[in-house]
């Protein structure tokens, strides 16, 4: 997606490590109109599955941006797993931990089971698919839950660090609207 990768090589920046620096737009100020736009182009790339698809799901906090807007242009609701129980989950959640690389540590997603129910049809709509671990968490949540997932979308995917192999295995489609190919010595390197 164009609009995407503009942004990315005027505002993202490498900060070593593997990170790749989005917060100008994606995670900590927020474009809604790239977001808007994105989650059209995400919406667009499942359109074929749009009567397919229940809910969407991501992770607190990044992926929200990208999968409220994809929900918005399916007409679906959106569900965000947690990182902490509010008192408002009251139910005992399904529970999974997974590696967060920005962080350097390990999470716990928490999913109220009455936002996600047996059956339903769940695309997984992230900010980055890196090495695939939320998304894997994601989907191991949906699968507790007793519901299927359908599909993985991702703003920005780093083929590098093998995301897209693990999920291949699951059979799934999965979409990425830019896909950076190389972080080194301070560039970003676009696909």
């Amino acid at each position: 997606m164009e609009l995407l990768r503009k942004k990315i090589e005027e505002e993202g920046r490498d900060i070593g490590g593997g990170i790749l620096k989005v917060d100008a737009f994606i995670n900590h100020q927020i474009d809604a109109v790239l977001m808007h736009a994105c989650g059209r182009a995400l919406a667009e790339a499942f359109g074929a599955r749009a009567g397919q698809v229940d809910k969407v799901l991501t992770a607190e906090i990044s992926g929200i941006p990208p999968a409220l807007m994809t929900a918005l242009h399916l007409e679906v609701p959106m569900v965000y797993a947690r990182k902490r129980r509010p008192v408002t989950m009251v139910e005992e959640p399904l529970r999974v931990a997974t590696y967060s690389h920005t962080k350097g540590r390990e999470v716990e997603l928490l999913l109220s089971r009455e936002f996600v129910r047996p059956g339903e049809r769940v695309l997984i709509v992230d900010d980055f698919l890196a090495t695939g671990r939320t998304i894997l968490g994601l989907m191991d949540l949906v699968k507790q839950a007793g519901a299927v997932t359908v599909g993985v979308g991702a703003l920005i995917e780093k083929p590098f660090e093998g995301g897209r192999e693990a999920l291949d295995k699951m059979g799934l489609p999965v979409e990425a609207l830019a896909s950076i190919v190389a972080l080194e010595e301070g560039r970003v390197v676009l696909g």
